[in-house]
């Protein structure tokens, strides 16, 4: 269709059909049962009819096929102008196949992966009959007590921009128009949602306009530059108005500045909630403020149906703002060619094939096996010798539960446990497999139990961590430690006297207290996905070298929260030369540093960096430096290190934080090998948010610094002598 043939579409669309258009269901009002399926949200009494459901726009929750197609032929024949629905859902990390959570992606540093694990989803539902996911969730997060921070990929703007950029390249592809294979992304949560006070899900988000453009708004962009179909709102405030009827932020910030034409969906029951939150009286008000403020599609709530035609009739809003909505939804459903093709991509046979296909879960495995960050290492007890007899125990040893809290159509009992992998790589023999204790139960039998199986071994394997309903949506924690039975078995097991090897299976930074002091290695494997315990037993024997690096630093303790590597400096700096002992930014109990910081991860070689160097000390406008840093393979493994850049700006308008990263490299190294590795500072990089929110940079002096983490690095000063522009 072209935009006028979609125009003229419009124009025969009554005034009720145009605002059914702007309503998005879950798949029970369709499907006529109250089965809820695979939705999210608290299914309200709605006060939805026959014709609402008859004109609704989309559908969100339903997939597979079959019922896709069932529901789409079904909605066509009563439609009476033949507009198809567009089919949404929360495809996060994968389908079917399911991939390592989006925080355990990002510690891989592997955006081209995760890109392939984007396009690996896509393709198992679109075939299965959506049209849109809604991720990637791009905010930015600092505390670990939010349970979405497994949906994020951490604490660094410009890292969140990278993997934001492939997420939405996998998802989309290079032609979505024309590949039925792809789907249209919606990325999430418009915006600063990880910012939730005390982290805390759906709590109040209070940041200063500068810290939301310099560090929380950049990933959203950089999703839109790369040509994102969709945004969604999120549940929180911004400067004191909820997001969803936040007209400075949807259309004086997102349209006008930004210049997105796409379409904006709030989150689940999210128009409603205006309520609530105190901003509307009722459901009228809240329709009316979030029309106002942009928001095309309501999801799940019936504010817009039940009050958008009244209030045109009142004249408080005019029928265009809602044409303009209905435009943006026909444009994108034109786009994906749904008035020529309603069941784009969607194939009951084909389905069978490709889902849970085995090239898809073989990148499975290889994302999760980079995505594991390995903690801690003493005495190099990993990698193991095959011939060692192994004591595996702990709560997650036979455990499913390791999809995360987002994993679509993926199923506990299909993914590969540390049993299954074990049994797999050992003779029998060699194994001794106990529970040892439940997530938050133990009992004095399984405790006897573990210590007798941990004291015939020659190394215990404890497999701990959180269960998925701990972490994701709703999942939030004050105590992020280990739940205590699984504390008291870590104590127990060390009373053998065998090395501890510890796997971490989790969704979140942890304070590790009580499993540091009893472990001789902890290996951190997130939820990992369909094929977790497969590629955590080819770490453990060294069939693969860990390589993965933290992408949000792991507190001492959760009294450090919110703790991240790229914070402001103070008046009073810890470590200054003329500090005083007491008087300066310290805790009395703890450091400030975190027990592990962004960036950090070992392998089972050693790296040394040597000779950072760079072209020339002096930048201008129109100049570049090109720095070098020597980085060698000390140890006895071949190796994969990556190369972490980061500047810092010592003076400027504002207060600029300690250092940022600006760019990263993986190499490959074997044993005793040297590698240059290069990159290059412009002065586009040295550029931030000033008082009056201009955008550039300052003359003055900056440092570089590179090296395998944010806190280890090698350091060189340089100047900016000509100053950078809007």
């Amino acid at each position: 269709m072209t935009t006028s043939t979609i125009q003229n579409l419009m124009k025969q669309m009554t005034l009720d059909e145009k605002i059914a258009q702007l309503l998005q269901l879950a798949g029970p009002f369709f499907k006529g049962s109250s089965e809820q399926g695979h939705i999210t949200g608290p299914m309200a009494a709605m006060p939805i009819s026959d014709e609402h459901i008859k004109n609704a726009g989309s559908v969100l929750g339903v997939s597979g096929a079959a019922e896709v197609i069932s529901i789409q032929s079904t909605h066509l024949e009563n439609n009476r102008l033949g507009i198809p629905l567009l089919f949404m859902a929360d495809i996060v990390h994968g389908y079917k196949t399911i991939f390592p959570v989006p925080l355990a992606i990002a510690c891989s540093w592997d955006p081209e992966l995760a890109q392939k694990s984007a396009e690996i989803a896509a393709k198992e539902a679109a075939v299965s009959g959506v049209h849109v996911t809604f991720a990637p969730m791009v905010d930015l997060v600092r505390d670990p007590r939010w349970g979405r921070v497994m949906e994020s990929t951490g604490e660094d703007s410009y890292l969140n921009q990278v993997f934001a950029k492939a997420f939405v390249r996998g998802f989309q592809g290079p032609d979505l128009a024309n590949d039925p294979q792809s789907v249209a992304a919606c990325v999430k949560h418009f915006a600063a949602y990880g910012a939730a006070e005390a982290g805390r899900d759906y709590n109040t988000v209070d940041l200063s306009e500068r810290q939301l453009r310099e560090f929380y708004l950049p990933a959203y962009k950089a999703a839109l530059n790369e040509g994102c179909e969709m945004v969604m709102t999120a549940f929180n405030t911004v400067d004191g108005i909820p997001a969803t009827g936040n007209e400075k932020l949807m259309r004086s910030l997102l349209r006008d500045e930004w210049g997105f034409d796409g379409i904006l969906i709030s989150d689940w029951g999210a128009v409603k909630e205006l309520i609530p939150h105190g901003v509307a009286e009722d459901d009228k008000e809240a329709a009316l403020k979030a029309i106002k403020a942009g928001v095309d599609i309501e999801m799940m709530t019936a504010c817009y149906v039940q009050h958008l035609a009244e209030l045109v009739s009142e004249g408080e809003i005019e029928e265009a703002i809602i044409d303009e909505a209905v435009l943006r939804i026909l444009t994108l459903k034109d786009k994906l060619r749904l008035f020529e093709k309603p069941n784009r991509g969607v194939d009951v046979e084909l389905e069978q094939q490709v889902v849970g296909h085995q090239d898809h879960l073989q990148v499975s495995k290889e994302l999760a096996t980079k995505s594991c960050v390995l903690l801690k290492n003493d005495h190099h007890i990993l990698p193991l010798n095959k011939n060692k007899n192994i004591a595996l125990i702990g709560p997650f040893v036979d455990s499913g539960d390791i999809l995360g809290p987002w994993s679509a159509l993926g199923l506990k009992e299909e993914a590969v446990t540390l049993k299954q992998a074990f049994e797999k790589h050992l003779p029998i023999e060699q194994l001794n497999i106990v529970t040892g204790c439940h997530v938050e139960t133990i009992s004095s039998q399984q405790l006897e139990e573990a210590v007798h199986a941990a004291s015939s071994a020659d190394v215990i394997i404890v497999a701990v961590g959180e269960d998925s309903e701990m972490s994701g949506e709703a999942g939030c924690r004050t105590n992020i430690q280990l739940p205590a039975p699984q504390l008291e078995l870590l104590k127990a097991l060390a009373t053998c006297g065998k090395p501890i090897i510890t796997i971490l299976f989790n969704g979140r930074p942890l304070d590790l207290h009580g499993v540091l002091e009893y472990s001789d290695a902890i290996l951190e494997a997130w939820y990992p996905g369909s094929e977790g315990g497969s590629a955590i037993v080819d770490l453990l024997y060294g069939i693969a070298i860990p390589s993965g690096k933290l992408t949000m630093s792991f507190p001492v303790n959760v009294g450090q929260v919110p703790v991240y590597y790229n914070h402001f400096n103070t008046g009073r700096p810890k470590g200054a030369p003329d500090a005083q002992e007491r008087y300066v930014s310290q805790y009395l109990d703890a450091p400030n540093d975190p027990m592990f910081p962004f960036g950090f991860g070992l392998s089972y070689t050693q790296f040394s960096y040597s000779d950072l160097e760079l072209t020339s000390t002096q930048l201008t406008t129109d100049t570049e430096i090109t720095a070098t840093v020597n980085v060698s393979n000390v140890g006895s493994f071949t190796g994969e290190e990556i190369v972490q850049f980061y500047i810092q700006d010592l003076v400027g308008e504002v207060v600029r934080p300690m250092k940022e990263l600006k760019s990263f490299q993986s190499i490959t190294l074997e044993p005793g090998d040297t590698k240059q590795v290069t990159f290059t500072i412009t002065e586009q990089q040295l550029r931030y948010h000033h008082a009056d929110f201009s955008f550039k940079s300052d003359k003055g002096s900056f440092i570089l610094y590179a090296g395998t983490n944010s806190i280890d690095v090698l350091s060189h000063s340089f100047q900016l002598i000509s100053q950078g522009r809007n």
